[in-house]
């Protein structure tokens, strides 16, 4: 068989494997499988706290600016971490300009941001009282931690799999099966919280007096695991 015949039986061969590939693909799936989905779901109590403190100025220099909000952030970090029970962190920095009512830059404002995170309700509460003189609290929102998020995922797979093992026992009974086998399964959970109104503070350049400890109270978040997949009922 010379060369050429060779590239020709190849060719062939090739067009036919590629013929039964598309078969393959159009071709309609197994009778007897199954389309299922299952799910459960659980209220949480939000046991983390997440506070933003603010601080607003202005000036006519935006690089004295940018200093006074830097100097100010640095002294609020400082003061927070002193407190261990509670983290802190930098948030947004912005300087933007002010305008007359020609178009014309009057001068510039900034506001710098800190935050607080904690389990600890009773220390984030008087941790951003002792700071309100320097920089006020301009929203409080809520989560859940991932240890607490992880435990309630775990106890509900195992309910939204034995959901979805049921769909398909009750399912292959009724349509005269006798069983079936599991042929592809999906497992993924998500979590939501009610919307919350969020707490702001009216700020000032002038600073501001500190304030007493703010009542703190979470809400719920709702965790939720999905099952979905298909089965080969069985005879």
């Amino acid at each position: 068989m010379d060369r050429k015949t060779l590239t020709l039986v190849g060719a062939a061969g090739a067009l036919a494997l590629a013929a039964h590939g598309a078969y393959a693909q159009m071709a309609p799936p197994p009778a007897g499988v199954l389309t299922l989905d299952a799910s459960a779901s659980a209220e949480v109590a939000q046991d983390v706290v997440h506070i933003t403190l603010a601080y607003e100025q202005q000036s006519d220099d935006p690089a004295e600016l940018a200093n006074l909000l830097n100097t100010r952030t640095e002294q609020v970090l400082a003061a927070a971490k002193r407190q261990s029970a509670v983290t802190a962190q930098t948030g947004a920095l912005t300087v933007y300009p002010s305008t007359d009512s020609t178009g014309h830059i009057s001068g510039w404002r900034g506001r710098s941001e800190v935050r607080l995170d904690s389990r600890d309700f009773a220390a984030a509460s008087k941790l951003a009282g002792s700071l309100s003189s320097q920089m006020q609290v301009a929203n409080v929102t809520f989560s859940l931690s991932p240890e607490t998020r992880d435990a309630a995922q775990a106890k509900l797979s195992g309910q939204a799999i034995a959901a979805f093992r049921q769909k398909a026992g009750t399912a292959s009974a009724a349509f005269g099966f006798g069983g079936y086998t599991i042929r592809e399964v999906n497992i993924s959970s998500g979590e939501s919280a009610p919307p919350r109104p969020v707490m702001m503070a009216r700020m000032s350049a002038a600073p501001a007096a500190k304030m007493a400890d703010m009542p703190i109270e979470a809400g719920n978040s709702t965790v939720t695991v999905n099952v979905n997949g298909s089965v080969q009922m069985t005879h």
